[in-house]
C-alpha cells in the first residue's frame, strides 16, 4: 500500500514543520491526531481541515464534530472522510485549523508518494521534526533535548567566547588600539 507524506508547516515560521507519513486509507481524525502529538498539543480543542489550493484559499471543509455553524456546502467529518479520498493533485495542500480561540493554524503539504509502506512502522508516524514547536499554552520550560536543541540553533554556549574578541561588556584588554590618535589639544578634521 502507498504511502503519503505530508509537511506541516506552522504558519508564522515556516523554518518550523513536522513531516507526517500517512496511509491514503487512514481518515483525518488519525491525522488530526497525529499533528497533536508532532507537536506536543493536548486534544482539548475544537479543530478543521479545509482542502486547499496553490494559494492557500480554504476550499471543503472537513470537521472534527458536527456543529451548527451554517455553510453553503456541507462539511466532511475527519472520522469518516479517508486522506485519500481528498487528495486531488501530486502537491495537494490543506489548511489545518486548531483550537479556534487561539486560532493555531498550519499548512499542510503532500511532498512525496511512497510506492510501499515501511512495515517497522506504526502509521500514521511523525518522521522528520524541524525546529522548536510553538508552546500551546504561553512559555514552557526548556529541559533536556530542547535547551540543547536551542543552544545548538542559537549558540547559547559562553565557552569560548572570549577568544574569539567577545568579552563582557565594557572590559577593555591591555594595548587595545581604538584607532583614535591622539593630538596634542586639538581636534584635526578632514575637512
Amino acid at each position: 500500500m502507498p504511502v503519503l507524506k505530508f509537511r506541516v508547516y506552522w504558519e508564522e515560521d515556516e523554518s518550523v514543520y513536522r513531516d507526517i507519513a500517512v496511509k491514503p486509507s487512514q481518515n483525518f481524525l488519525q491525522f488530526h491526531q497525529a499533528i497533536l502529538t508532532a507537536y506536543e498539543f493536548d486534544s482539548k480543542h475544537k479543530a478543521t481541515f479545509f482542502r486547499s489550493n496553490d494559494n492557500w484559499q480554504r476550499g471543503r471543509e472537513i470537521l472534527l464534530e458536527k456543529d451548527a455553524q451554517p455553510r453553503k456546502v456541507e462539511p466532511l467529518l475527519m472520522s469518516d472522510t479517508p486522506i485519500g479520498a481528498m487528495v486531488r493533485d501530486p502537491n495537494q495542500k490543506f489548511i489545518y485549523l486548531y483550537d479556534y480561540a487561539k486560532n493555531w493554524t498550519f499548512l499542510v503539504e503532500l511532498i512525496s508518494v511512497a510506492k510501499e509502506e515501511n512495515t517497522k512502522l506504526n502509521y500514521p508516524v511523525c518522521v522528520r521534526k524541524e525546529g522548536l514547536a510553538p508552546s500551546q499554552y504561553g512559555t514552557k520550560g526548556l529541559i533536556g533535548d530542547k535547551l540543547v536543541e536551542m543552544e545548538e540553533k542559537y549558540d547559547l554556549n559562553r565557552e569560548g567566547m572570549s577568544e574569539d574578541g567577545f568579552g563582557e561588556e565594557g572590559e577593555e584588554t591591555e594595548g587595545e588600539d581604538d584607532g583614535l590618535e591622539e593630538t596634542g589639544g586639538e581636534e584635526e578634521t578632514m575637512f
